[in-house]
């Protein structure tokens, strides 16, 4: 999971380019956290605590509702 936050993050710069590089930094201004990674925390939330998954969904998507979801 950590894993997969830290890849959003880093390639959240390169979201809507075709990059098709294995050289480049990590972590550069620009960088953030996106829909990705506030739903994966809500998963990993729902999975330990169980209950119906679309209240975590909705409850961490209301606490960032600027992450970027799609329409």
């Amino acid at each position: 999971m950590i894993g997969g936050i830290i890849g959003d993050i880093v390639g959240s710069i390169y979201e809507f380019r075709n990059i098709k590089t294995k050289d480049f930094e990590l972590f550069v201004e620009g960088c953030k956290y996106t829909d990705d990674s506030v739903l994966t925390i809500a998963t990993a939330d729902w999975l330990l605590h169980g209950g119906q998954s679309a209240t975590y969904y909705a409850d961490w998507g209301n606490a960032y509702p600027y992450a970027g979801y799609g329409g």
